[in-house]
This record gives structure tokens, sequence and C-alpha cells, in this order.
């Protein structure tokens, strides 16, 4: 009798512990993403009085949002890649627009590791990578994709986008207008005139649309009572569709809404700040959303990722400076990178002989943009207004607090030298930091990393130099007379990407310099890589004599196949051949009889070139 009443105690005694231990284990909270394509913070929690937003009003009255997010990209493939992977892009060869590259083998797209701490990872439904998916990525990513798929019990991590605020629909028409054009809020950089004003009211009516979306979304939810089991984030994927928003790493172009609700369960993985109602001034960028989402299901972020947790236990201070960078968009070569500390933005141009509003196809089919470009040709915007279609400066800085529009250029002023001197070594020691591999030529990223990924090419300091890059690069983008005999000297340098900025310093420095570069300018038509003598071909067809244009074309004209060449030299080629103008006219013909090359482009690659061959052809005909 003793012996039983002994075991009873020590089975009641032993279940008591594991009732303890389960009680004390704490639930993993649902994580829901809720996204929308193509705004900026253009809504009523925001402070627009313009805005019709109640859905996403209501849950930043409940939740908390983020005055200052950005998405580090100003276009959708490259933030999503940032996304996705918790890496800047330009540190994985992915910051151009549909870009096809690959991560180490090592390294996942973060929802694996929810998938293996047991959570069901949905993706309701663009993806839009440029990297490919290796391993686990989603239980379920298309249209039809939902928690409601997950087992009973199992935790959930569920992203719903919506596309109906995407650019594409700002100028679809017909459309009947809602909003009033008469209120609508024109920045300063837009010319004032119909179309522009119908452009942004259609926006403002598709948020609209959009919030109802966000709205059904948080009523299914509630609906199967999980309201108060998960953690609810908002945000756009980037700046508004509209011109000079959209492609620009601008705040215009990287400032998004980002709102999350933290139920009262699970207020212990809440940010530090958090107040229900309330904003904080912490930097948020999409960056930080992979170890963010890992801290929150207890997992600590991987040591690789580049950002920093916001919420959960693994959260972090406040970093100084968000990041954002502009690649190849579309067909359109550039680089820029720039940053901001929550009041100053400094862009950084590292190809200022480009004009800002470089002709791309899809940019071009918005009234704004046209109507804009028309507007400039015929000499009636003033300086605010003009300056998009115009050659950059190397630097960049704006203070959003006189100037939330970003036309007024600091970057000269000597009241603002320190801050303008501060930001651009956060930008330099920034593109150390992640072995920014941005400058080399993309044709190069792909072939010179033979069974290497991109980000382990950029990581090895004996395949990739980058102090050594970055200084050639720096220096070509100051377009200054006392870099050229460097310059000069740098085309004969045994790495190819320093050959490549140097021939671009020159380019850059047009027609004064081509005397003094024309003999080494010749040798680089000759060069190893097709990107440099693109370049140098580039240099020459622009600013050199008779001669130099003859060889020039010639070079450009066996460059332009891409079934030969591939579509990354095909497509620098031909932005060398656009640049031109007159000069290239002699290749009219061969424009017309070059195959576009969409069968050997990457995915979604497919047109790029043959808009190019498609516009310069008609240009060059006339």
């Amino acid at each position: 009798m003793m012996r039983t009443l002994l075991v009873l105690s020590l089975v009641a005694t032993s279940c008591g512990l594991v009732a303890a231990q389960e009680k004390a284990e704490p639930t993993r909270p649902n994580i829901l993403w809720i996204t929308s394509e193509d705004n900026g913070p253009e809504l009523g929690c925001y402070g627009d009085t313009y805005a019709d937003s109640p859905n996403i009003d209501s849950l930043a009255a409940k939740g908390m949002r983020y005055k200052r997010a950005w998405s580090n990209a100003p276009v959708c493939a490259p933030a999503r890649t940032t996304i996705i992977s918790g890496i800047y892009p330009p540190a994985t060869g992915a910051e151009h627009m549909r870009s096809n590259t690959v991560l180490p083998g090592n390294i996942h797209m973060f929802p694996n590791y929810l998938h293996e701490a047991g959570y069901y990872c949905t993706n309701n439904s663009k993806e839009d990578y440029n990297l490919g998916k290796q391993g686990f990525v989603w239980d379920q990513s298309n249209g039809k994709a939902h928690w409601r798929g997950r087992k009973e019990g199992q935790p959930f991590f569920a992203v719903f986008n919506f596309t109906v605020s995407h650019e594409s629909q700002i100028r679809k028409r017909p459309h009947t207008l809602i909003h009033d054009p008469a209120k609508a809020p024109i920045p300063a950089y837009h010319p004032d005139t119909p179309e522009v004003r119908h452009d942004w009211a259609q926006y403002y009516d598709k948020i609209t649309e959009m919030d109802k979306q966000v709205g059904r979304v948080l009523a299914q939810l509630k609906e199967d009572g999980l309201d108060e089991e998960t953690i609810v984030f908002y945000y756009g994927d980037h700046g508004s569709g509209m011109p000079r928003s959209k492609r620009w790493p601008y705040d215009s172009g990287l400032r998004v809404p980002m709102i999350v609700h933290v139920p009262e369960k699970y207020k212990n993985l809440a940010p530090k700040d958090y107040q229900v109602g309330g904003e904080s001034d912490r930097l948020v960028s999409f960056i930080d959303l992979a170890p963010t989402v890992l801290s929150l299901a207890g997992i600590e972020p991987q040591a690789w990722m580049q950002g920093d947790a916001f919420m959960g236990p693994y959260e972090t201070k406040n970093p100084e400076y968000m990041f954002g960078f502009r690649g190849r968009m579309d067909e359109r070569y550039d680089l820029v990178r720039s940053c901001t500390d929550g009041r100053f933005v400094y862009i950084r141009q590292f190809m200022p002989h480009k004009i800002y509003g470089q002709h791309i196809d899809y940019m071009f089919q918005t009234p704004t943009t046209q109507v804009w470009k028309k507007l400039y040709d015929e000499g009636k915007l003033n300086a605010a207004q003009s300056h998009f279609w115009e050659t950059k400066p190397a630097e960049e800085l704006y203070d959003l607090t006189t100037d939330p529009d970003e036309v007024n250029n600091l970057a000269d002023d000597p009241a603002y030298a320190e801050q303008l001197e501060k930001m651009r070594f956060a930008i330099h020691q920034w593109q150390q930091e992640i072995r920014d591999i941005g400058f080399m030529p993309e044709d190069e990223i792909h072939s010179q990393r033979g069974e290497l990924s991109p980000y382990e090419l950029g990581h090895d300091p004996q395949k990739y130099h980058l102090e050594r890059v970055q200084a050639t690069a720096e220096m070509a983008a100051q377009r200054s007379p006392d870099f050229l005999p460097n310059l000069i000297d740098g085309l004969g340098a045994d790495d190819i990407t320093v050959r490549y900025w140097s021939a671009l310093g020159i380019l850059m420095q047009g027609e004064p310099a081509i005397g003094q570069a024309r003999e080494s300018l010749h040798s680089a038509l000759g060069d190893s890589s097709k990107s440099v003598r693109c370049i140098a071909a580039e240099a020459l067809g622009r600013y050199g004599n008779e001669e130099d244009v003859k060889l020039a074309l010639d070079a450009l004209g066996k460059m332009i196949d891409p079934t030969k060449n591939g579509v990354y030299v095909s497509m620098l080629a031909l932005n060398s051949i656009d640049a031109m103008d007159e000069r290239a006219k002699p290749l009219a013909s061969t424009l017309k009889s070059t195959p576009d090359g969409a069968k050997q482009a990457p995915p979604r690659m497919g047109n790029y070139v043959n808009r190019l061959l498609q516009e310069l052809s008609a240009e060059l005909s006339k």
C-alpha cells in the first residue's frame, strides 16, 4: 500500500512538473505580413488628409507605425530580393532589375529557418526575386496560399501581397476618378498639369482599393479567431509608382509605410518603444525584416544577415543609417547609392554623366512621364522640374525637415560640409562592410565567378579587389582632370573592374580627356572584357574624331548581338550606341537585323534587348 502511494505521489509530482513546463513554455506567435505595391506613406495614419485608408488607419490605431522606414531598393525585384535573403543585393550581384543569380549553398532564404522551426509558410502570391530558389522556401506560393492550409495548432507565417496600387494601375484608362484631381498634392519636381493631377488622383484611388483588400484579410484573421494570436505587419514595397519616386533611391522612392500590431498575448515580443497607437523614430528597412521575423519566432538571426532585428528577443539598438541602392533599371544601366539618418538624405552618383530620366520603356507609359518630358523639351519647366531630365552631380544632400521633396541640393553648401563628409564616409564604409560587388560590370559578375556565387566572389579579397575598385570608381565619378593620369594608367591595370571604371572616368570627363587618353582608349578596344570595350568605344564615339568614331562603331557593332555576346554585353553596347546620338546612324541597318536574344536571356529579361533595338532603330532611321 505504501509502495502504491509512493508511486502515485511520484507520478503526480512528475505530471505537475510537466504541466508547469508546458505552462512556462511560450507559444510561438503567428506572423502575418500584408504588403502592397508601389505606394509610399500616402495614408491617413501618416497625416495625409487627401488619402482614404480606413482599414490601414485602424491597424495603425491599435498598433505602431514607423515614421522612417525604407525599402532599400526603389523598385520591386531588388526590394523583394533584399527581404527574402536578408542580404543587400549589391552584395549578392542581384541589384539589377530582374537579374538572375544565386546564393551560396549554405545560405537559405529566411522562410527556410521558420519552416525548420515548425512554421507553415505561405506567400500569396508575388515572389519576383533576383535570386534562384534553392531548397525550401514556401509551403505554398500562389494565389491560393493561405494560413488555412496549415495543420491544426501549427504556427504560420503568411504573406498577402496586393498589386492594385502598382504603377501599371495608376495609368490604366479609362478610369473614373474618385479623388478630386484639383486637390491632389503635387510634389515640387512634377509639373502641375491635368495629366499629372489625374495620375496622382488615380494613385490615391488605387490606395483606397488596396486598403479594402487589407481590410478583408484582417477580417478573415478575426473570423478564424486568430487576431489575438497573430503579430501583423503592413508595409508598401517601395515609393509610389510615379516617376522619380519608383526607381530612384531618394526618400521619395524608398520611404514606405511600416505598421506593426502586437496583440496583448505577445507584448513581450513587441519593440522596446512599442506604444499602442503611437509612432517610432527607429530607422527600419527591408534588410531588417528577415532577422526580425526570425527573432519573433525565437530563432537567432543568421550571422550573415546584414540587417538588425527590431522586435523579439534579438532586438538590437537603433541603427545610425539606412541605405539605398540603384543598379540597372530594366534596359538602362546606372549605379547609385544613398543613405539617410532620418533627417538628411545623401546620394552618391557613380555614373553622373547619365541623366536621371533615362528612357525606360515601362516608365514612359505613364502619362506624367510623357508630359513631363515634353514640357522639358519645350523649355517650359522651372529648375526643380527640369532637374530630372539633366545629368547628375556626383553627390546630393537633402534636409527632409525643410525640403521633403528633395529638390534643394545642399552638397555644395559650406554650412553642411560636415554632414556631407559624415554621410559620404558612411556610404564608403557600408560598401566595404557588405562587400559591394555592384561595381563590377553585370556581365563580369556572371563570367568571373566560375563555380562561386557572386556573394562568395565578392567576399574573396583575392578575387575581388574592392578597395582598389572603389577608389577608382570614386575618382571616376568626381570628373576631375586631376585624376585623368590615374585613370589612363588604370586602363592598363590587371583588374577588369578597375579598367572598366577607368574607362568610365575618362568618358565622364568628355572631350577634353580624349586627346590625352586616345591611345589608351584605342588599346582598350581590344580588351579581354567586352564591358571595358563598350565603355572605351562610347568615349571615342561620343567625343573623338572621325577615325575614333569609325573604330567605336565597328567595336560596338560587333557586341550588340545577344546570341553571340550575351544579353548583358548587348544591353551595355546598345546603351553606348544610344549615347552617341547622330554619330551612331551608320549602325541603323545593323540594329534592324540584330536578333533580340529572348531565348538566351535569363527568365523575366527576355524583352529588354528588344526594347533597346526597337527604340534605337526608330531613332537612327529618322
